[in-house]
């Protein structure tokens, strides 16, 4: 179900019907089991990818958090309608997050508000150019196991 739907999804009113459709099975059940690998940690979200640009304006965004402070301060910030993508990173700016919003001066007001309620100064870098990656992962390959030692033999020596 993955493989086939991490590229185009349904665009319809009741799209998980439609895949149901075509894996043969309910919509129920297609549910259900996307509920089962979002509890289980494998699946974080259904939906599509903007290209920002186009919706309106976006900027990837970074604070340096006290490291007391981090929990509250990232929970403020995931109340906010325009952060998304919100990580923790080891470096001086370690809280690194996306604004998205419908023009600059949007989120130029949104970028003074965090910093007028955090007190610390924002890092902005907006993006200049966008080179465009395949966020598909083939889930059916096989996978590297590194407890299969077995040695390879690659020909001649």
């Amino acid at each position: 179900m993955i493989n086939q739907y991490q590229h185009n999804l349904p665009l319809c009113e009741r799209p998980y019907q439609r895949m149901a459709q075509s894996l043969g099975c309910t919509e129920d059940e297609v549910l259900a089991r996307l509920d089962q690998l979002q509890s289980h940690g494998a699946l974080s979200r259904v939906g599509p990818v903007y290209d920002h640009r186009r919706a309106g304006a976006s900027t990837l965004a970074a604070l340096a958090v006290p490291d007391t402070e981090v929990d509250a301060v990232a929970g403020w910030l995931n109340t906010l309608a325009e952060v998304n993508h919100n990580y923790l990173r080891e470096h001086h700016f370690n809280l690194w997050f996306v604004l998205t919003g419908p023009d600059r001066p949007h989120l130029d007001r949104v970028i003074a508000s965090i910093e007028a309620h955090t007190g610390l100064a924002v890092l902005d870098l907006p993006m200049e150019q966008s080179f465009r990656i395949d966020l598909g992962f083939p889930l059916d390959e096989p996978r590297f196991d590194p407890s299969d030692q077995r040695e390879v033999n690659h020909g001649p020596d």
